[in-house]
């Protein structure tokens, strides 16, 4: 086991997974070839226990051959225990989520399914080694008479060789359905003939031409970094806090609490992207069916991309590894899946005071922990940024391919837009929720929501320009379904009302969402049974270890809405000095511009949190000025090196 320190939410290393797994395939009951689908710490109980021992762990596993699926608890080994089961608990088969190995399987057999060659045949594709069948969640759209299997629904793609980019050139018109169970196609669908893409999609260097000549940019921090690490604790400024990885979320931090003047004071137990849900809005019949959970139906760890230094991240770089589980219940590493690294911010505060000729400035630094995860077309960079006046931001960056559909010689996209000959890209939607547990100054807290209003006693507002701050307090969870709105100001104050800064308010953290998109779907529609918590910008619940995902435990190929976040609340907890969960949800109207093809510059959404009376004054004014520097890089005064003021 490793000797670095421990904490006991640290990502599971590969020897506990092993130990555990081991367990499992002593029973009967898995069959010969057992399929697995993700492995994670049970946080809850964990916090009970010691750094670097034993610790509680679920995972899903599958016996195919007989249709059957359980949830399976216990403990890790260590170097001086051994692993052991608490219980098996059934799961629907059809229901966990479908792993990288399971996807690859499915579309190796594919390639060979006679039903599929014939469709491949008409389209004078007579190499299906060259063709790609992607397995895509098919939750809601499930053929009544094979209801009762595991099923997938097929995209295909065709290359024109290994090298070639196969998300350029669809197959339009062909669509598989798939038994992932048995690991055979069903049945095909064809909707009838169209002409492939004509002119590549490939995006490496030079395929449209000579590069542009940009000059070399070093990031350079001669003393090195400011961030201090122990194992996978992180101390940076006045922040502190602890790297996490799980299967279904990906990157995920604990504990993050900021160093006030000697108090160590907390602003957040648990901060996670919990969910992804991406539905397409387009009747084609290679398109409407797309609609994803990606985390909840594929899975967030294994799709997380190892970075590279100089690429992904500049300076100076801590990378972590990360391990998860695959389907065939092995422990794999990924080498730099999460990157640390200081960015500067450009301004953090200035102030010229032209009266007597004098200005104070200080430069904003920030502190960013970030993971890439790649999404068969779509790849997603999922950035917190930690700040010196004391606010935390998630930035979302999407990039990577836009998912095409093929189109007829005279026809015209009414529902996308044409991003190269007979290829359209049709019109969708990405959502993010995020997971925040609470603990400002305390693991209870509060939640008011704050919009700005005319103040209507013209008594108080004789000119006509008086605003108040309208304050809503969500005491319980039939309340904690809300709306953004910024035409009104409107802002989430997550408060104790234990605590109290100096001017007697309770001391709070700001939640503003900026970014966001109405899901276009008709009331009834498959889209938007499948994810009603898009329908709002933020959920408020009460903590609940078991209610761990947005979505629901298993949303694949579940019954539409029949768990998540708008079911728990149907209780109707209190949220009024309890332990909270907060669920931000972020989102974007994407419609496709031909400048996003073959590859797409990087979108940026996100959300942010901010102090809003957790401290009595500007928190950064300990930050020193920085040294001035000549426009040459060197001091502008010999050797001694002038602050900015």
């Amino acid at each position: 086991m490793t000797t670095s320190p421990r904490h006991v939410l640290d990502p599971l290393l590969p020897e506990e997974i092993d130990s555990f797994i081991a367990e499992i395939r002593k029973s009967d009951r898995i069959g010969e070839n057992p399929r697995f689908w993700g492995i994670q710490v049970d946080e809850d109980k964990a916090a009970a226990t010691v750094a670097g021992g034993a610790r509680p762990v679920r995972v899903v596993v599958m016996n195919n051959a007989a249709r059957a699926a359980w949830e399976v608890r216990g403990w890790t080994g260590t170097a001086e225990t051994a692993a052991f089961i608490e219980g098996w608990t059934d799961v629907d088969h059809r229901r966990p989520g479908v792993s990288s190995d399971e996807a690859r399987m499915i579309s190796q057999a594919a390639r060979k399914s006679p039903l599929l060659l014939e469709a491949l045949a008409k389209r004078g594709i007579t190499d299906a080694s060259l063709v790609w069948v992607d397995p895509e969640s098919i939750t809601g759209f499930e053929p009544e008479d094979i209801a009762d299997r595991r099923l997938s629904w097929g995209t295909v793609w065709f290359r024109e060789s290994n090298e070639d980019n196969g998300y350029g050139r669809p197959v339009a018109g062909v669509v598989p359905i798939l038994d992932l169970d048995t690991l055979e196609v069903i049945r095909v669908e064809d909707h009838g003939v169209i002409p492939m893409a004509s002119e590549t999609s490939r995006y490496e260097s030079g395929t449209w031409g000579a590069d542009r000549e940009v000059s070399v940019l070093d990031i350079i921090q001669p003393n090195g970094p400011g961030f201090d690490v122990e194992g996978h604790t992180v101390t940076w400024q006045n922040w502190s806090f602890t790297v996490g990885f799980t299967h279904r979320e990906g990157l995920v931090l604990h504990d993050l609490n900021y160093n006030d003047h000697g108090a160590v004071r907390p602003v957040l137990k648990r901060a996670s992207v919990n969910e992804m849900y991406v539905p397409y809005l387009d009747s084609d019949p290679t398109a409407y069916r797309k609609n994803f959970f990606d985390w909840g139906e594929y899975g967030a760890g294994p799709l997380t991309a190892s970075l590279e230094l100089g690429c992904d991240c500049l300076g100076e770089i801590r990378y972590f590894d990360v391990t998860y589980l695959d389907g065939y219940g092995e422990a794999q590493v990924i080498k730099n899946g999460i990157c640390l690294h200081e960015e500067d911010d450009s301004i953090l505060w200035k102030h010229v005071n032209t009266r007597i000729n004098t200005s104070e400035v200080r430069r904003s630094r920030k502190l960013v922990i970030s993971a890439f995860a790649t999404v068969a077309n779509y790849d997603y960079g999922f950035y917190w940024t930690l700040r010196q006046d004391g606010s935390i931001e998630l930035e979302v960056k999407l990039t990577g391919l836009m998912s095409v559909s093929g189109i007829a010689d005279d026809e015209k996209p009414r529902f996308g837009r044409m991003v190269a000959p007979n290829v359209q890209a049709p019109t969708h939607q990405h959502y993010f929720a995020a997971r925040l547990d609470t603990a400002v100054d305390g693991i209870r807290n509060r939640v008011v929501e704050v919009h700005a209003e005319m103040e209507p006693d013209e008594a108080l507002n004789p000119y006509g320009n008086a605003v108040v701050a309208v304050e809503t307090p969500l005491t319980s969870e039939q309340l904690g379904a809300r709306i953004a709105d910024p035409q009104r100001a409107l802002h989430w104050r997550i408060e104790n009302d234990e605590a109290t800064n100096r001017n007697g308010e309770n001391t709070a953290y700001r939640l503003t969402v900026p970014n966001f998109a109405q899901l276009y779907a008709r009331p009834g529609a498959v889209v938007e049974r499948k994810a009603p918590f898009v329908s709002k910008q933020l959920w408020v619940s009460q903590y609940d270890a078991e209610q761990r995902f947005i979505a629901g435990e298993y949303p694949n190929q579940g019954e539409l809405g029949d768990d998540g976040v708008h079911v728990w609340q149907q209780a109707d907890r209190s949220l009024d000095g309890e332990r909270l969960v907060l669920w931000p949800v972020v989102g974007v109207h994407h419609f496709p511009r031909p400048e996003q093809w073959p590859i797409m510059p990087v979108d940026h959404i996100g959300f942010k949190l901010e102090p809003d009376g957790f401290f009595d004054r500007n928190p950064s004014l300990d930050v020193p000025p920085s040294a001035s520097k000549s426009h040459g890089g060197a001091a502008s005064h010999g050797d001694a090196a002038p602050s900015c003021h």
